[in-house]
């Protein structure tokens, strides 16, 4: 069985931020001439993550950005040097990894759900890895 793989560039503008990769993902599906199977996305940085969630309503995002910081505290007194501690922690709840299937050669994924880069530490440029594996 042949796996695809690739990675794609996002770049962040804001120290915290969602930002939708839905369609850059569909599109590298697309491309692929598999018509159904898994999609695997990885994001190999620890202080941004990746998460599905609701997309129609922006209001969802800044919501969860705001359960974030109300979660994890920035004025604990972190050890950690850098200053980012904070990010960190949110990458560890969040998570690094997303698994979708995809059929008819694009996402199968709910109604109103995207997939989205969550950026904890930016602005920064980030790269996130991508492998397709047909059913």
């Amino acid at each position: 069985m042949t796996m695809k793989q690739g990675s794609i560039g996002v770049v962040t503008s804001s120290r915290m931020e969602l930002i939708d990769i839905t369609n850059q993902i569909n599109q590298i599906i697309s491309e692929s001439d598999y018509d159904s199977g898994i999609c695997f996305l990885y994001n190999p940085h620890t202080t941004s993550a990746l998460t599905i969630n609701e997309g129609a309503d922006p209001a969802v995002q800044e919501d969860m950005l705001a359960a974030l910081k109300k979660i994890v505290p920035s004025d604990l007194p972190y050890k950690h040097l850098e200053g980012n501690s904070p990010s960190h922690m949110m990458t560890s709840m969040v998570g690094s990894s997303e698994m979708v299937f995809f059929e008819k050669s694009s996402l199968n994924l709910g109604t109103w759900q995207r997939i989205f880069f969550c950026e904890f530490d930016g602005p920064r440029k980030r790269k996130m890895h991508w492998r397709i594996m047909p059913a």
